[in-house]
């Protein structure tokens, strides 16, 4: 048998680290090709790490919770020597795996031979006086997490590698570091690591505030007609779209009119950048965070079509099976606020686009119509946008733009 240790394979998009939420195998398991073997949150999705090695589980390196490194080991498997030869570039039929640098191809059934180290190689023997006191990814959190220089420590294990247990007693014969003294106030109940796809979300929001100055501007939208129009939009047991799907063509024939909402700042350029074509975010709330997937090349979409694919990707976002690319790429983000049961809110650009759309709860009101008070629906829209990229008079026009949609929407179909 050998040993064969894999590493945290390249996730896409430039990502360089991810949390391991969960192992789904255990030490002494027998796992084939291709065997799901983690479950890994990065800032874009959770998605499984399939074995590139058949084999048993020899090592789990890294502990539920940890944050694990691109290029590190991730696990270790005892493999049969011919297995494990084959293993680097194989080639086989019906592989699904997407992760890149694992995995194997679909198009044809050819091997191609690996080099492999010759057996009779004599491994390389560092002498005793010079063999370094080195210690594991794993071990040397742990010396980091509890204030233990590594080099004032005598390695147990082989070779002088110093292991957990070596730090473990350190630990527990160090002298407790002095904590300052804690203001007063309430005792802290829970600890919440920003990590994973919540540190993402921090860290978007937080550039948003700090790069963007933004303005907010609202319009009351009697959207009685709107709701008329959605169920006249029905056919027998097809419920039509949806008043977000309508919402959302209404807004990507607005961006037509007034695309410099739909742009970025390049601050190095010293330029705006005019997209061809609305990638529209639809703000999502997902068990695991806020997540914005995308609808792309939305402005080709119809009403119908546009409930569909949105259904599709806000369903994938959700069950956290989204792809990156699925959640990135916006230009144009659209937020419905109102499921929350929630009127109004002035919510913060998805950065690095410009603007972004809210629609609070539709609900019955007193509005003023031929000069008669009668209830009608009314729901909020609330345009936040990017004041370096226009002034108040396009951000109210495109709002402007929209809620005439919303009140006369038969019109506004048939001009699209």
């Amino acid at each position: 048998m050998s040993r064969n240790t894999f590493a945290l394979p390249d996730l896409g998009e430039g990502l360089t680290e991810a949390r391991l939420v969960r192992w789904l195998v255990t030490t002494g398991d027998t796992i084939a090709i291709d065997t799901p073997v983690a479950e890994v949150e990065t800032a874009k999705a959770m998605v499984e790490v399939p074995s590139p090695y058949a084999g048993i589980v020899a090592e789990l390196h890294g502990t539920e919770g940890a944050t694990l490194l691109v290029g590190k080991p991730l696990l270790t498997v005892e493999s049969e020597p011919a297995a494990a030869a084959t293993y680097v570039e194989e080639e086989r039929v019906g592989s699904g795996n997407v992760l890149i640098g694992y995995g194997t191809n679909t198009a044809n059934g050819r091997r191609r031979r690996r080099r492999t180290t010759p057996a009779s190689r004599e491994p390389v023997h560092h002498p005793p006086a010079e063999r370094p006191r080195t210690a594991s990814p794993l071990v040397r959190k742990l010396a980091k997490d509890n204030g233990i220089d590594l080099t004032a420590l005598t390695g147990t294990g082989t070779g002088g590698l110093i292991t957990r247990a070596d730090v473990e007693r350190a630990t527990r014969t160090a002298k407790p570091p002095e904590r300052p003294e804690q203001p007063t106030g309430p005792p802290i109940k829970e600890r919440i690591p920003l990590r994973g796809i919540r540190a993402a979300i921090a860290a978007t929001l937080s550039r948003s505030r700090s790069e963007i100055p933004e303005a907010t501007t609202w319009v009351d939208v009697d959207a009685t007609a709107l709701l008329a129009a959605r169920a006249d939009l029905a056919a027998g047991d097809e419920p039509g779209p949806g008043l977000l799907a309508l919402i959302a063509r209404f807004v990507t024939a607005g961006l037509t009119r007034y695309p410099v909402l739909n742009s970025r700042v390049d601050t190095d350029a010293a330029e705006i950048q005019v997209f061809d074509g609305v990638n529209l975010g639809i703000a999502t709330q997902a068990d695991h965070g806020l997540v914005v997937p995308v609808v792309r090349n939305a402005h080709r979409l119809s009403a119908r079509a546009m409930e569909t694919e949105m259904c599709r990707v806000v369903a994938a976002a959700r069950d956290g099976s989204a792809t990156a690319a699925e959640l990135s790429g916006g230009s144009f983000t659209l937020n419905n606020y109102g499921s929350f049961g929630v009127d109004g809110s002035a919510a913060i650009i998805n950065h690095p686009e410009v603007a972004i759309l809210g629609l609070g709860r539709i609900m019955p009101r007193p509005w003023v119509v031929d000069d008669q008070l009668v209830p009608r629906q009314i729901t909020q829209l609330s345009l936040v946008f990017d004041h370096r990229v226009c002034d108040g008079a396009t951000a109210a026009g495109f709002l402007r733009f929209v809620a005439d949609a919303v009140e006369d929407p038969h019109n506004a179909l048939a001009d699209l």
